[in-house]
């Protein structure tokens, strides 16, 4: 396996590539890194997803000297870093350079296949508006699954052009894809039309800006056949470049899987003890990739379209979302095996106004469910000196990897996005209710 780089990737000012990234299987030979990227840029760094037999088990950020580094080197930073985790697998050897030909089929690939033997039809929805190159990068990622969708159901949100219909009719020459349009502006808005096209169907949401691993949608299916009682099933969001600092950052405040490593989960009534439903959220899914039973968002009231993108909360309805189903008394299934790739925002600006979004976009939620349930508001202000500990103090999970390079601006914007997020809440709220009118 060799290393790869974004196509044409553009020269910034400094003429460094943050870091490369990797998709490393162990079964093959390792590849070496190169210190220099094809485009002259100065590589500082290597993120890798490692796996073994397709199975992914962690991932790696190792420094790259001048020199590069030798598939021994990488090797040897790969047991340092995820050997507690490798070992076992390898019978107590260290990690190979050199690849593994096993002697019979490995277990894990033996259990995927089982299971998909047994595994429902799936329905992929995308809800995009206006970014038809990522749309048609994201579709090409859903044409080459291991386990194909039964379909692929494209919402276009509030179109301006007819370039989304025209990425679908292209697309859809290699595959079952439905073009549904929704006039409404509004993530939400798109989400409840996408439910109302698939009512009976297991639903599996990806956005455009991702690909789907190979072996995502099986991932998907397997936690489904392993976990019959569960409503939800949520995956592992990883980088798909690391191009830029913006995307460097975002990496180190948490990514979209914000730390949830690769150890599989369950959430539900039994976990109530210790880990609330309310807070801190989400430590069981991203709506970027995650995937709905029939009937379960239908039970939930449906997705509110006082939040998501589009609104003045910018984001967060997958967050109230799981939060309702648990308090419903739900189950999510955290399946680390399940991936998708992401392509984050390559700027600072775009990451200052993701992370003014996360902001307010949390305390909007927390607005919504307390409107619908205030009952909920004496255990959420017992819950709030936890919160406070979190947003302060040196060791929380929101801060402790953060690196010396990371612009502290940034926390401020966080925080000044959550004072903004009940006000954004009942704006977004008298807005859907105009929209509503008005399509009537």
């Amino acid at each position: 396996m060799t290393a790869t780089f974004p196509a044409a990737p553009r020269l910034d000012d400094t003429g460094v590539l943050p870091a490369v990234v990797l998709d490393l299987d162990l079964a093959e030979p390792l590849p070496a890194i190169a210190a220099t990227a094809p485009d002259g840029r100065r590589v500082q760094q290597a993120w890798a997803l490692v796996r073994l037999f397709t199975e992914p088990l962690g991932t790696l950020l190792v420094d790259v000297p001048e020199r590069g580094l030798s598939p021994r080197d990488l090797a040897a930073a790969i047991d340092t870093a995820l050997g507690e985790v490798l070992r076992p697998r390898l019978d107590g050897a260290p990690v190979p350079y050199t690849g593994i030909v096993p002697d019979r089929e490995p277990a894990f690939l033996a259990s995927r296949r089982a299971a998909l033997a047994a595994a429902p039809d799936i329905t992929v929805v995308i809800c995009t508006r206006e970014r038809p190159g990522a749309l048609a990068r994201c579709l090409d990622s859903l044409l080459a699954q291991v386990y194909m969708p039964a379909r692929i159901l494209v919402v276009d949100n509030a179109p301006a052009t007819e370039a989304t219909a025209e990425v679908v009719r292209s697309a859809a020459r290699r595959g079952r894809i439905d073009y549904l349009r929704e006039p409404k502006a509004g993530l939400s808005f798109a989400r409840n039309a996408a439910e109302a096209a698939t009512r009976g169907e297991i639903v599996a949401w990806l956005d455009d800006d991702e690909l789907a691993d190979r072996y995502w949608l099986a991932e998907v299916a397997r936690a489904l056949v392993d976990n019959p009682d569960a409503d939800v099933i949520s995956g592992v969001i990883v980088p798909a470049e690391l191009e830029t600092r913006a995307q460097v950052w975002f990496e180190q405040f948490g990514g979209h899987s914000k730390g949830r490593g690769f150890t599989p989960a369950t959430f539900g009534p039994h976990t109530a003890h210790l880990q609330s439903p309310l807070y801190p959220l989400p430590p069981f899914g991203t709506g970027a990739n995650m995937t709905f039973r029939p009937g379960v968002i239908e039970r939930i009231g449906g997705w509110d379209t006082a939040l998501g993108a589009g609104t003045p909360a910018m984001g967060s309805e997958d967050t109230l979302a799981f939060t309702k189903v648990l308090l419903a008394g739900g189950t999510i299934v955290y399946q680390p095996t399940a991936v998708t790739h992401h392509f984050h925002r390559r700027d600072f600006e775009g990451l200052h106004k993701q992370m003014v979004g996360y902001g307010t976009g949390l305390t909007a939620a927390y607005t919504g469910l307390l409107l619908g349930r205030p009952g909920l508001l004496w255990p959420l202000i017992r819950l709030a000196p936890t919160a406070l500990r979190d947003l302060t103090g040196a060791d929380s999970l929101r801060v402790s990897t953060l690196q010396d390079d990371f612009p502290r601006e940034l926390l401020t914007a966080n925080r000044r996005g959550m004072m903004a997020g009940p006000g954004a809440y009942l704006r977004g709220r008298r807005a859907a209710r105009a929209k509503q009118r008005a399509a009537r």
